[in-house]
């Protein structure tokens, strides 16, 4: 046992001792366990699953203008060799985030509460300050740090190494957010570069401040996603004022581009798109693809791209939502009842609300304890739809017929007040008229309050704007 600790300490220390690398964007040295080719493989792994589960927003004019932006901004950085590429997600939700080799992702969410140019290469500016002093970097070289240890206790005790998988995953949540060092770090280096880009620092602090008027505007129950990644120091907004007054930006040909920007967005959709579909009270409806689910009463669910999903509040039973790759029910349910590791019953084949189904109930092995569930595969409009059900052994008796009453849902829609929604539209007109969003809102329809309005455009409600400019405005039906 002590020789083996030993060997394992002796070890730990030569990997410290070759993990010291200088960071490209501080010129500090720091313990680093991933290498750059490292996380560009990572990127390209985890860039596909990102948009598979959010989407890309299907606006390739816009993808193109933020693709040209970011990599302006990041030719300017440390790291201009990376393969970096900036993708506009098909989310409602203010955010961005990058994750390791040079992918920006930006929420269409945070476009429309953008009102320059030199915003957006703000936030892309932050986001490629993450990447360039290797932050995600960092964060899994401390993962695998604190694995390191998870190893060496495996390898001493069989009983700790049945836990060494679920810890590992636990530390992947613990290091997920940055640490507000690092959100100060990413600000100044976003500041660096759109600097050297010539765009206007002083559009810089107005992002933060829209950023807390979003937020504040949530509440505590419903908080922004920008702010569950981004650590919001104290001191930020005065932080990048002070060093915007320490360094003064030569005016001439200082680039904001409010206008120009603000047209891009004329169409964007705003909020929830209820094409890709949406809830009303449990049940779930998709339009386009005509059909609807109906989840168990009081259950969280959430709508993906690439699946919907329930879950019990205790967090005991699931059901999920994805769509198959088999060409016919009878084939998805032999495939399934075939994996390795699953003790099923054989698929029974059934007509269910006019639909084509095979079912089959099932049983397997996860983490120690044995995890009991259900699964339909549906044939409708040309596809396969997988539903499973599942729940620990000892929760199953009681989700059993609940989830079963959610797999027999499915049915087709054909109702047109159900099918023919339509999202909220942002769009953007020429004020002919002094005015304030406030008495814009009193003659001029829109689902949004003139609070939120006043977010939007970055003003507040009762300030008169001047006759001439450019005010966002969103229109449509309110919200299914």
């Amino acid at each position: 046992m002590r020789v083996l600790s030993r060997r394992s300490s002796a070890l730990a220390v030569a990997a410290l001792l070759a993990a010291c690398a200088t960071n490209p964007a501080t010129g500090r040295s720091e313990f680093m366990l991933v290498s750059q080719d490292q996380e560009i493989a990572m990127g390209r792994e985890y860039d596909p699953q990102i948009v598979a589960s959010i989407g890309l927003y299907p606006d390739t004019a816009l993808q193109r203008y933020v693709q040209e932006l970011g990599t302006s901004l990041a030719k300017q950085s440390e790291r201009p060799g990376l393969p970096w590429t900036f993708r506009v997600l098909d989310d409602p939700q203010v955010n961005a985030f990058a994750i390791p080799g040079g992918y920006i992702y930006i929420t269409r969410g945070i476009l429309a509460h953008l009102n320059s140019e030199a915003q957006l290469a703000s936030v892309l500016g932050h986001e490629i300050g993450h990447v360039t002093a290797r932050h995600s970097a960092s964060q899994m070289s401390q993962q695998q740090l604190a694995q390191l240890g998870l190893a060496v206790g495996a390898a001493v005790s069989e009983r700790f190494a049945q836990y060494a998988d679920l810890a590992s995953q636990g530390l992947g949540l613990l290091f997920l957010k940055y640490s507000r060092d690092d959100e100060s770090q990413a600000d100044a280096l976003g500041l660096r570069y759109i600097r050297r880009t010539k765009h206007d620092v002083r559009e810089m602090p107005k992002v933060f401040a829209m950023l807390a008027a979003v937020s504040a505007a949530a509440g505590p129950s419903d908080v922004p996603a920008w702010m569950q990644t981004h650590p919001q120091p104290e001191d930020r907004f005065a932080a990048i004022e002070a060093a915007i007054t320490r360094t003064p930006q030569d005016t001439a040909g200082i680039i904001t581009r409010r206008d120009e920007y603000e047209r891009r967005l004329n169409g964007l959709v705003f909020g929830e798109d209820p094409r890709n579909g949406y809830f009303r009270g449990t049940r779930f409806i998709q339009p386009t693809m005509r059909f609807s689910l109906t989840f168990p009463e009081g259950w969280r669910t959430k709508n993906e791209a690439n699946g919907v999903q329930g879950a019990a509040t205790t967090n005991d039973a699931a059901v999920q939502l994805t769509i198959s790759e088999q060409q016919t029910a009878a084939a998805a349910a032999q495939a399934f009842a075939g994996q390795q590791g699953l003790t099923a019953a054989a698929p029974t084949s059934a007509n269910i609300n006019g639909l084509a189904t095979a079912s089959t109930s099932f049983a397997a092995v996860a983490e120690g304890d044995t995890l009991r569930g259900a699964v339909t595969f549906v044939e409708h409009g040309g596809m396969v739809f997988q539903l499973i059900g599942y729940a620990p052994s000892a929760a199953w008796a009681a989700r059993q017929t609940a989830i079963a009453a959610t797999l027999r849902s499915f049915a087709p829609v054909t109702d047109r007040a159900l099918l023919d929604v339509k999202p909220q539209v942002l769009g953007v007109f020429v004020l002919d008229r002094q005015a304030s969003i406030e008495q814009l809102k009193a003659s001029r329809p829109s689902p949004l309050t003139a609070a939120q309005l006043g977010i939007l455009n970055q003003i507040p409600v009762e300030e008169q704007i001047l006759r001439g400019r450019l005010v966002k405005w969103v229109t449509g039906p309110a919200a299914p």
